[in-house]
Formats: structure tokens, sequence, C-alpha cells
């Protein structure tokens, strides 16, 4: 049996050690700050990415990768590893069309008969995508079959829950991800907006509270609810400067039940659309 081979896009936020450790093949969206084009993850550091965010009067703009991009990267894949299945994890196509760009790229090899690719919408972002293309690529590792990652990919996506604070919405607001209303109401006395991802993999507030401790307070309350004494796993990100993100995650440590925490920095393009200050926090059922 031929070894499941995995993709993603640079929105999944997997740090570059953990790609390379797992073997997932990485298709990088653009960032551009007017005429200079970067590409996420690999042309432009996180660091260097938000120092330009911070100075930059306009906000940048981003773009998917090409259908070939994504066609390329399938023939060198089926090239070096001769019948092996594909299975390709991409951000929400309700906010990017990503999925989309994968999609039309798997239908455009001269001999689709003798591929087997499979292009999946995360209906999520950042490590949200990131966790399932994880758990993916280590299944696959093990030697699992295509349709046991896609099932597992399948009851991933039921069992897993993101929240994330931000420091402004006016990001999320010019780019077209948040209504003005919502921009407008976050901006005042004080309101922090509690954020998720719903079921379509669109940009929704869940709650609003003044102030961020009483929103991390709320963010482990809906935590509870959902996961109550589940054994669970747990990302923390951020964009730019991690003091929010972790002292999220240490409240989760004394309101959850985390058998496995991870660190990771969300990169250019969604950090883009959410601005520097923003903590997420990822946590799925074990």
């Amino acid at each position: 049996m031929s070894t499941v081979k995995i993709v993603t896009d640079s929105t999944a936020d997997i740090p570059k050690r953990v790609r390379e450790q797992l073997g997932i093949e990485m298709v990088s969206l653009k960032v551009m700050f007017g005429e200079e084009s970067y590409l996420d993850a690999v042309s432009i550091s996180n660091n260097q990415f938000y120092e330009k965010l911070i100075a930059s009067s306009t906000l940048p703009t981003t773009s998917q990768p090409s259908p070939v991009e994504f066609l390329e990267t399938y023939q060198r894949i089926l090239q070096k590893h001769p019948g092996s299945p594909i299975i390709s994890l991409h951000l929400s196509s309700a906010v990017s069309g990503t999925y989309q760009s994968a999609l039309l790229g798997s239908t455009l090899l001269e001999e689709p008969s003798d591929s087997d690719i499979t292009v999946i919408d995360t209906k999520s972002a950042s490590y949200g995508a990131g966790m399932l293309v994880v758990r993916a690529a280590e299944m696959a590792a093990a030697g699992k079959s295509k349709e046991a990652i896609l099932t597992e990919i399948e009851r991933l996506k039921k069992d897993k829950k993101l929240f994330f604070l931000v420091d402004t919405l006016e990001y999320l607001q010019k780019g077209g991800r948040i209504g003005k209303a919502a921009a407008l109401f976050g901006s005042i006395l004080n309101v922090k907006p509690i954020l998720t991802l719903d079921d379509d993999g669109e940009v929704t507030a869940v709650d609003k509270v003044r102030g961020t401790k009483k929103a991390m307070q709320r963010i482990m309350e809906l935590f509870k609810q959902e996961f109550g004494a589940d054994p669970v796993e747990m990302t923390v990100a951020w964009t730019h400067k991690s003091e929010i993100a972790l002292e999220l995650a240490a409240l989760a440590q004394t309101h959850l039940q985390i058998r496995n925490i991870r660190q990771t920095e969300i990169g250019a393009v969604i950090g883009t659309h959410v601005g520097p200050g923003t903590a997420a926090l990822f946590i799925n059922r074990v």
C-alpha cells in the first residue's frame, strides 16, 4: 500500500519543523505591501511581517495560490511517489478561494484516472485547519489508509473548537471578514468580542464582554460547555506578541483536562486579517 501524502496551504500555521518532520507539503498564499509581494511562511518571516504591518499606513493585501501551483505540487508528489493517494486540506472556503484553487488544480492532471486526490475544505483557519493536517500526517506516517484518515478528519472537525480575541476589529473589518457594526461595537467601552469560526467557516462573534480578563473567563466557560471533563489537546496561537495568548493558555490548564499542549505563531496571511495582538486557543477532544 502506498503511503498517503498530505498537502496543505500556508494559512494552517504549522511550524516548519513539524511540516518537515511529518512530510507535509505546503503551497503558500501571498501577502502584498503595495508592489512588494511575499510568499507566506517562505520569503517573509513572521517577525518581519508584523514589523511591516505595524509600520504600514495601509493594510496589505493577500492572494490565494493559482490552480497551476496546486497542480505542480500534486504532479511533483506523484512523480516521486507514483500511485500514492493525496489528501489536500485547506483554509475555509468562506474566507478564501484557496480550496477552490486546490480543487481545480486536482482536475488539471493529464491522467486523472491514475491519481487519487481528495481536496477538503476544513471550514476553519490557522491551526483550526492545522490540527486536521497534522493529525492526517501523523496517521499517514503510521501507515493508515486514506479511508481511515478521512474518517478521523471528519471526527476531528466535529470534536474541535476555537475561540480568539483580537486587539482591534479594525483589520477584520477592513479586510471584509466581519461587518462594520461589529467593528464599531468592538471599539466602544473596552468591549471585547469573543470570536470563532462557525460551522460554515465564517468569522462570527459568540459573545461580547467588557475587558480582556472577563473575556478570558467567558472563553473558559464556553470551552467547559463544549468539552466538560473530557481529555483534550490544546494549541495556543498568537500574532506578534504572545503574552495574552499564553495567559489564556495557562487559564485553560486550570479549567480543562489537557493532555497535550502545542504552540504556534499565526502567520502573515491570517495576521493580515486579524492584526497584531490576537490570541487564540484551538482545542480538540482526544
